[in-house]
Formats: C-alpha cells, structure tokens, sequence
C-alpha cells in the first residue's frame, strides 16, 4: 500500500477548514451564555422554555435562560436569568415567555418599566405573564365570540 502525501495534505486541510466552519458558526448564531448579573422570574407555565434560551429585548438578545426550578411551596416555575450588565433594568420591568411564530422557539421578551431604581444581581422580576398555548388563545376567541352572540340575543 503506497501512502500519498497529497492525500494527507488534502485530509488534514478539510478537517481545518470544517473547524474554522463551525466555530465561524458557533460565533454568529449567538450561542454563547450572556454573562452578567442574575435575576430571577416566577411563571405558571413556561411552555417549552428550555435552558439557554434568549431574553430578548425589542428583538434582540441581553440574556440568557440559565436555569429552572419548580418552588415547592406555590409550585410556580422559578426561571432564572443572566443579563448583560450593559442592561440596567428598572425594577417594574416585565417579563413574558413568547415564542418565534405558532412552533418557533420559546423566549423571554422584556419590556422595561419607568421606575428609577435598577434590578440588581440576585433581584425577581415580579411584572410577569405566563405563556400563552394555541390552545389558550383559540379558547379565548371562542370564549369572545360565543360571549358577544349571546349579548346581543
């Protein structure tokens, strides 16, 4: 068996050229953890919301989802977030679980209140909404017509 070493070269340069592919991927998808103070955010249901999901604020990430827990006592889902510190937001700021379209992925959307005082490592995040199913919204609809036909019987 004779050894080529074009054959070597090329695979050793295919092996760099997907490592330089896939950490230029890593980099633009912006999948690395936002690094900076902690807070935390209590919901009823959390719908899918997974672990590293954003926190997105007008669309673009502050955050990230870095951990959940069920209390104990209320068994509400206590989401835990970490937020740039380049983010400082007031304490009346609220917190809601969307999704990316009707099966797109979960996300936490902040909406920043007007209070003067600053959410500080460590903080809860006490404005929030609950995610809302398909299901939950087409009951709602339902709900709102079958209430207005009856209204005007």
């Amino acid at each position: 068996m004779n050894k080529r070493p074009v054959e070597t070269i090329m695979g050793l340069v295919v092996i760099a050229v997907a490592a330089f592919f896939a950490y230029f991927a890593y980099n633009v998808s912006d999948l690395q953890v936002v690094k900076g103070y902690n807070v935390t955010a209590r919901f009823l249901k959390v719908g899918g919301l997974t672990v590293g999901s954003d926190v997105r604020i007008n669309g673009i990430k502050v955050g990230t989802v870095v951990g959940q827990d069920l209390d104990d006592e209320d068994y509400t889902a206590e989401v835990k977030m970490s937020l740039s510190s380049n983010v400082p937001l007031p304490v009346d700021s609220e917190a809601s679980i969307v999704s990316d379209g009707l099966v797109g992925d979960k996300f936490i959307k902040i909406e920043p209140g007007h209070a003067k005082e600053m959410l500080k490592n460590g903080d809860v995040i006490k404005n929030t909404k609950d995610f809302k199913t398909l299901e939950d919204m087409v009951g709602e609809i339902i709900f709102m017509v079958t209430d207005n036909g009856s209204e005007n019987k």
